[in-house]
């Protein structure tokens, strides 16, 4: 079983504590059959035997059913559960439908025998000397961490919880693992669990036939059916209503989907990664999340800390960001660098990069001094220029706040104006470079009579 990280050992008092977790884990090894001597090692929630190809473990005699049984990891241990095979499946010589089973018992499908061993990987939480991984970079002890650790969970099945405040990149992190594993060269979808209507986000994850509701003009495939032999982000997890939770927890444990409206099941072969901004435990504790949908997604939890507890990763960050921005060449001063250090970045690494967007973008306009008049809280340069060259006057005779929303205004119009251009007039592509979501995006450009450039 997988040891939850406590919150308290997020923090660097409490890194002289044990960091590890235990990767739950089974070996099934063959004692009779074509395949006797052999063993095998799974980390997916779903084992499925059967003589069919797609299983986990493929069974190649006669007497093996097609989908003949399969082994459900669940809080309680593993759930064997006959799928209605011709010979039934036995469990230390009984026939059982569905029944735990323990260390050692002995399986029998059809004149097969499979031993079951389960057994748990420590893994250490151990910072790698490297200070990039993937598109991941940072030097500090917490993401060289993570690192270390994604190296290890990555080329495994396991469900990962990423957790950590909005901004902290656990988006990049995902795809990160995704590009690390096995899957790399299936699908990777992403799914807002927080974006999505309610009365859409079923249809949304599991997909609909056509005519199950008004409007469903046509059958349409979920995110789950997508991601088939890939990865599954489900992002923002905290949001997900409780009615759709058992639902989704049934997908998880069954690898299998229905779309709404329809009465056949489908297979999915995915992995599946989750992320929350939210304390998943204290909504348990609030009979806000359901305690046994928590323990099925935090197989491996990860904390990515905000950016103000490693301020050391900034430099990283900035020069990162700086060249994806403005070119393989393009430096940001260093006195810039010291006053970004100082900020302590409620937004997190999205905040960082939406300041340096707008930061290399001004300096093509006006100069390397235009860092030097940007600060921190994203106000901008304090006479940005319009798309004419002339500069927004300040009227001394209004307030703070309608001066700034004039200046908030005109940089919302270039900025949008620039990235439209940039995407070439892709709403799609311009909203992913933004970070932003692809509706907000539509609402500024009509707020902004932008239309097609």
């Amino acid at each position: 079983m997988l040891e939850d990280l406590d919150h308290t050992a997020r923090t660097r008092q409490a890194r002289d504590l044990d960091r590890a977790i235990h990767l739950r884990q089974c070996k099934l090894v063959v004692l009779k059959g074509n395949q006797r001597g052999r063993e095998f090692v799974i980390t997916s929630d779903v084992i499925r035997l059967g003589k069919a190809e797609g299983n986990d473990l493929v069974l190649t005699e006669d007497t093996v059913s097609r989908m003949h049984c399969e082994i459900l990891r669940d809080a309680r241990g593993y759930l064997l559960r006959d799928l209605q095979s011709t010979n039934g499946t036995f469990l230390d010589g009984a026939e059982v439908r569905e029944a735990y089973v323990r260390a050692g018992s002995v399986i029998t499908v059809g004149t097969v025998q499979i031993k079951f061993q389960p057994f748990e990987e420590r893994i250490e939480i151990l910072p790698t000397e490297a200070e990039q991984l993937g598109s991941l970079v940072g030097r500090s002890i917490p993401m060289r961490e993570i690192f270390g650790l994604l190296e290890r969970v990555a080329p495994t099945e396991a469900t990962v919880l990423l957790e950590g405040e909005t901004g902290t990149g656990k988006d990049l992190v995902a795809r990160t693992i995704h590009s690390l594993s096995r899957r790399k060269d299936g699908p990777f979808v992403v799914v807002d669990c927080g974006a999505v209507a309610s009365t859409l986000i079923e249809s949304e994850l599991f997909g609909h036939e056509k005519g199950a509701y008004t409007g469903a003009t046509a059958t349409r495939q979920g995110a789950f059916e997508l991601a088939h032999g890939g990865t599954i982000f489900l992002d923002e997890m905290g949001e997900l209503s409780l009615d759709l939770q058992p639902k989704l927890l049934r997908v998880l444990e069954q690898r299998e989907i229905r779309r709404v409206g329809g009465n056949r099941t489908i297979r999915v072969d995915i992995r599946v990664i989750a992320a929350t901004k939210k304390e998943l435990k204290d909504e348990v504790q609030k009979g806000k999340f359901r305690e046994d949908l928590y323990f099925r997604l935090s197989v491996v939890p990860i904390y990515i800390p905000p950016i103000r507890q490693r301020k050391e990763d900034i430099p990283l960050l900035v020069q990162e960001f700086a060249h994806k921005l403005g070119g393989p060449d393009y430096e940001i001063p260093p006195d810039v660098i010291d006053s970004l250090m100082a900020h302590d970045w409620p937004g997190n690494v999205r905040e960082l990069r939406n300041v340096l967007e707008r930061g290399v973008y001004l300096s093509k306009q006006l100069g390397s001094d235009a860092f030097k008049m940007i600060n921190t809280s994203g106000v901008g340069p304090v006479r940005p220029p319009t798309s004419d060259g002339v500069p927004v006057q300040f009227n001394p005779a209004e307030s703070y706040r309608v001066n700034k929303e004039r200046w908030n205004d005109e940089f919302e119009r270039r900025y949008l104006q620039w990235l439209l251009q940039r995407a070439e007039g892709n709403i799609s592509k311009a909203a992913r470079e933004a970070d932003m979501d692809r509706k907000y995006l539509h609402k500024l450009i009509k707020k902004h009579n932008l239309g097609p450039l």
